[in-house]
């Protein structure tokens, strides 16, 4: 679809999908050269302001559905171990659903809210949209003295090959 002219969107698909994908398919070089020309709303988020914020977080802050109540990413192998396939390919389908309606939502508003641990609302402006992941790498790194245990972008982009 990329070689198609088409823009590949995710929710920390840097950080997982394409490492999983790379990994799993041996494709390493495809795989990273696709990653850097697609949009990861999360990274961008954890580019801009330093840490990263869930989907469903971000989903309720935009006042839109997000997971199925008592679902998480992390139960998703386990319930597919279990046979129950199902569960999970819906659980797969509201996350396409809700990262979609995120961005949307969020091109139209022209930033992100999302509800902070404290349950609080908090946003950050897209003065010019969402970026892709190449673009997210250029921006300037965030002042992160403030966290006890920060994650940094070369966390996420450790994958890739270098170079």
């Amino acid at each position: 679809m990329a070689a198609d002219g088409f823009t590949i969107l995710t929710w920390n698909g840097l950080g997982f999908d394409f490492d999983i994908l790379a990994e799993e398919s041996g494709a390493v070089a495809e795989c990273a050269e696709c990653t850097l020309g697609h949009v990861d709303m999360m990274f961008q988020v954890l580019c801009s302001l330093g840490y990263p914020i869930g989907l469903d977080k971000a989903a309720q802050g935009m006042g839109l559905p997000g997971k199925p109540p008592g679902m998480s990413g992390i139960l998703a192998p386990q319930l597919w171990a279990q046979g129950r396939f199902q569960e999970v390919l819906e659980y797969v389908a509201q996350d396409v659903r809700t990262t979609m309606q995120v961005a949307r939502a969020c091109e139209e508003r022209r930033k992100l809210e999302w509800i902070t641990r404290r349950g609080t609302k908090s946003s950050m402006p897209l003065r010019s949209g969402w970026l892709i992941v190449r673009e997210a790498l250029k921006l300037p790194e965030p002042d992160t003295s403030w966290m006890s245990a920060p994650i940094s972008r070369r966390e996420a982009t450790a994958w890739l090959p270098k170079g």
